[in-house]
């Protein structure tokens, strides 16, 4: 009986962290390109929460740039930082290439978080990160469909999903900020 049930324990365990035969990702699974072109290994970031964003330039929430920096400049450290991707997936809102969107976002928000090179973040040429984001057969949380720019994810100090925070929601939100904050 004890070999029965250490055997269907072990089958839970493996069906509960694996998909498709493969463990499950977390955001320091990846790489990605910084808005300047470098390369940039998100396993950098253990350790820390982190907050994901997709933003544009031309968007009505577009000055959530400035919520966002001073998040960063006031938690931004050893425990905690932000990466925002542009994306042009909502309206066209972010047309520029990735110099125009680093110095939009330096000249009016001055922008110190790390920028990423601009990705698809829905759609048939969705990025990876954005399908792990939004897909909870790769996350192991939660789905959350794309809503539009300055949509939000936070990432625990593994790696790991924790929740989706709607667009219109400010970074500097209450609830984001305890979370932050709390140990």
């Amino acid at each position: 009986m004890k070999t029965i049930y250490l055997g269907l324990l072990f089958a839970f365990i493996q069906i509960s962290t694996a998909t498709n035969g493969q463990e499950m990702k977390t955001l320091h699974d990846f790489k990605m390109t910084t808005i300047d072109g470098q390369e940039f290994d998100l396993s950098q970031l253990k350790g820390k929460k982190v907050m994901v964003v997709n933003t544009a330039s031309e968007c009505g929430l577009t000055p959530q740039y400035e919520n966002l920096e001073e998040l960063y400049k006031e938690f931004g450290g050893d425990k905690f930082t932000v990466i925002g991707f542009p994306a042009n997936n909502f309206g066209g809102q972010e047309p520029g290439s990735d110099d125009e969107i680093k110095a939009f976002c330096t000249k009016n928000y001055g922008v110190t978080f790390q920028m990423f090179s601009k990705i698809s973040v829905k759609g048939d040429d969705q990025h990876p990160l954005y399908q792990w984001l939004t897909k909870k057969e790769l996350n192991g949380v939660s789905d959350a469909e794309m809503l539009w720019n300055f949509q939000k994810f936070l990432i625990d100090e593994n790696g790991k999903w924790v929740r989706n925070v709607h667009p219109q929601t400010l970074p500097i939100d209450e609830d984001i900020v305890n979370w932050i904050t709390e140990n």
